[in-house]
């Protein structure tokens, strides 16, 4: 598996087409609400199988501060689940964070990733929103050093 940015537009729309079919179609949501309007600014990365060329994997990363990063719109696609694919691909977004700075990088974990997270040092602070009104999402947390 590699891990990088995707490159060109064609790849780009590759990697918003895999968060729409994992994050948001399950629940019935209308393409394009895979689309976050300050997409332009952050920073993506998706993960590659080296041998099909097939997406696998995909999250981003943005500032919401000096010192705190956000990773939001993480999924991995269900086929390439419990491979540990997922924190190798939150590891590299930490990496980034923390060499841009971060001190401090939150997400909003679904409450049936919450586990995973805890896994990888994250803790629950709150609970912080219902996603189309289904989907409850807990405020999680990591120092980085």
């Amino acid at each position: 598996m590699v891990i990088r940015a995707p490159e060109g537009e064609d790849e780009y729309r590759c990697y918003l087409r895999l968060r729409y079919e994992t994050l948001r179609e399950p629940w019935g949501d209308p393409e394009g609400s895979e689309l976050e309007d300050d997409d332009e600014t952050a920073i993506h990365r998706m993960m590659i199988d080296e041998d099909s060329g097939e997406i696998v994997g995909v999250a981003r990363l943005h500032f919401n501060a000096p010192g705190e990063a956000q990773i939001r719109l993480m999924a991995i696609k269900e086929s390439h689940r419990r491979q540990n694919l997922g924190r190798q691909l939150i590891v590299e977004m930490e990496a980034i964070a923390h060499g841009e700075g971060a001190e401090r990088i939150i997400l909003h974990a679904r409450d049936y990733a919450m586990g995973f997270y805890e896994k990888l040092g994250y803790r629950t602070i709150e609970p912080s929103y219902l996603l189309m009104g289904q989907i409850q999402h807990y405020l999680m947390e990591k120092t980085v050093s």
